[in-house]
């Protein structure tokens, strides 16, 4: 493993001799390619693209890529443009490269965990260029690990995104590069740990002669509001076309302005699950249909609800909540239904209940698998009937209400067990919408985290300075069983523990929590990289040896039998062997050789 000789901070001239040093190198030792600290380079990221024609598949690495016509993408984007209004167009083609940058990010992490810094860094820009994007040209970039801070200025030349805006609208007064700023800016934060911001100063579409960026951590550049209005899919409600961006029901800017229950409710994310669900949202908030949130607890049903009364036609009017399962049995039905004076001891009004309440607006019953049978009943002929009585009462009452409701249960299986009434689920699962896990929408943790930190500093009156890399790492690879409501849950423990102008660290976040130990990309303090995991395969074998005995598990021989095999199962095809083994072709090349030798 190498250090960088300027810890931590990479200036132009030392990126430029190291990355021009490793495409000199390439594969020259191919045993110790991913931890002698040249990688990865040019040869190796090249080596990860291959075709499969003969299925109709593309990979990179274990990545399915697509080879698109750069005109057909300039026709989909003006379609964009002009269906959706550019502001919306603008939002949706940076969340794909944001998504597409994330991705890129994963794939560095996961094959070169001991790559080198300024090689693991620039990883990026080479992919991006492999991937017939654009050319990137660093002019300056430095990081500090320890204070998260990252500063970097990039030229860009042949932009795809350029040729086919200037193709079809001209030389116009805004940049146009907005699914590569997504790219830098979800690659970047992804492998960063931290909030990373990239702007484009200069643009071919505005007249300039090259594109240049800009690339920050996000406390470095002030206000990010306008920045997270794009990365952030918050709104889906139609707009007709040219609509400003300030049209857009945006992320709260935490200012005073910001109401409480916005702020509380919001949600975060730009992940392929995370917009699909506002997709669906934005098409049943155009109507009065019934919807049911299905998903884990912490998953944000509440939050999607609010956002769905929010973005409908009836956002002037109540939204009113209810968890079925926390209010006792005997009294859902007053709570739901209302009462009338005098119905059972105690009873001295008349009062509405949660449906009377909400007459107008939007009725949200989270936990509704809880409901008592008779409730059920109740409900039921509420929805059907849109009226109600009142809990000892006989007069109908009209109410005009939307239900969203929700279940962290399956309720089929509640139906089939007999605890739930058919007709009731059928009436509820007019549109079922199901919310992902977070584990399943990793690319959302770091915005996520932003966002709740600053939320959580203003609330506490805190200023807290960002996260140490260790503490994004351990939030990117925890499992989180309790989802959104238990990142946020630790982000408030962690604003309340750190000291003021500190970052906070692990163990303000995580106190007791199984923390899992997986290849992640781990930037020390001297810019060194480091695996943070479980024993490899090699280090699992000499443990196995060192146990057993030397006389019962010979190391050099299973290696070859397991190339061997490897080989042999793929038809002599080193490259699919390769890939089958997680070793580049070079490395399992090499090794074959060296036991032939042997």
């Amino acid at each position: 493993m190498k250090t960088l000789n300027a810890p931590s901070k990479i200036s132009l001239a030392e990126l430029s001799r190291q990355t021009d040093a490793m495409l000199r190198k390439g594969d020259s030792d191919h045993f110790n390619w991913a931890s002698d600290g040249s990688a990865p380079t040019l040869a190796q990221l090249t080596e990860a693209l291959f075709f499969s024609p003969g299925d109709g598949r593309i990979w990179l690495n274990d990545q399915r890529m697509l080879l698109v016509h750069s005109a057909a993408m300039g026709h989909l984007r003006r379609e964009l443009i002009d269906t959706l209004g550019l502001a919306r167009a603008r939002g949706l083609l940076t969340r794909a490269g944001y998504v597409s940058g994330a991705r890129d990010a994963q794939l560095v992490r996961q094959r070169w965990p001991d790559g080198d810094a300024a090689a693991v860094f620039m990883a990026g820009a080479r992919l991006h260029a492999l991937e017939g994007v654009v050319k990137v040209t660093p002019v300056s970039f430095s990081f500090d690990i320890d204070r998260g801070t990252y500063d970097g200025e990039f030229l860009w030349e042949h932009s795809s995104e350029d040729d086919e805006h200037i193709s079809a609208y001209g030389i116009g007064a805004d940049a146009a590069c907005w699914s590569q700023v997504g790219y830098a800016t979800g690659y970047v934060t992804t492998l960063f740990g931290q909030q990373v911001i990239f702007r484009e100063v200069d643009c071919r579409a505005m007249g300039a002669s090259v594109c240049r960026v800009i690339g920050r951590h996000a406390a470095a550049w002030g206000d990010i509001s306008e920045d997270l209005r794009y990365l952030e899919a918050h709104d889906f409600r139609a707009m007709a076309p040219g609509a400003e961006p300030q049209a857009m029901a945006t992320t709260p800017a935490l200012g005073p302005a910001a109401t409480a229950t916005q702020d509380r409710h919001e949600v975060v994310g730009a992940s392929p699950a995370f917009v699909s669900a506002c997709h669906l949202l934005d098409r049943v908030a155009r109507t009065s249909a019934t919807v049911l949130f299905s998903g884990e607890s912490g998953v944000g049903k509440e939050a999607f609800a609010r956002r769905l009364h929010r973005i409908s036609s009836r956002a002037d009017k109540p939204f009113i909540a209810l968890n079925c399962a926390a209010m006792p049995e005997g009294l859902l039905e007053s709570e739901l239904f209302g009462v009338e004076k005098g119905a059972y001891t105690g009873a001295h009004a008349s009062r509405e209940g949660r449906f009377e309440r909400a007459h107008g607006g939007t009725l949200f019953l989270d936990e509704v698998g809880a409901l008592s049978p008779v409730a059920q009943a109740k409900l039921l002929r509420v929805l059907q009937e849109g009226e109600l009585e009142r809990v000892g009462g006989s007069r109908l009452i009209q109410v005009d209400v939307r239900v969203a409701a929700a279940t962290n249960v399956d309720l089929r299986a509640e139906v089939q067990a007999g605890r739930f009434r058919a007709d009731l689920f059928y009436r509820l699962n007019v549109f079922p919408l199901h919310l992902p896990p977070l584990r399943e929408r990793r690319e959302d943790i770091p915005l996520l985290m932003s966002y709740f930190l600053r939320r959580e500093s203003q609330r506490h009156g805190r200023e807290v300075r960002g996260f140490t890399a260790r503490a994004v790492r351990a939030a990117l690879h925890y499992d989180w069983p309790g989802n959104i409501r238990e990142l946020l849950n630790l982000i408030e423990r962690a604003v309340i523990n750190v000291e003021d102008g500190m970052a906070i660290d692990v163990h303000h976040m995580f106190r007791g929590e199984p923390l899992a130990r997986q290849a992640v990309l781990a930037v020390s303090s001297d810019g060194e990289l480091a695996r943070e995991a479980d024993p490899g395969v090699d280090n699992l074998l000499q443990h196995l040896q060192s146990t057993l005995g030397a006389a019962a598990l010979d190391l050099p021989a299973l290696e070859a039998r397991l190339l061997a095999e490897a080989v042999q199962a793929h038809d002599g095809n080193l490259s699919a062997a390769a890939r089958a083994l997680g070793l580049s072709r070079a490395q399992l090349a090499y090794r074959l050789e060296r036991h032939a030798g042997g």
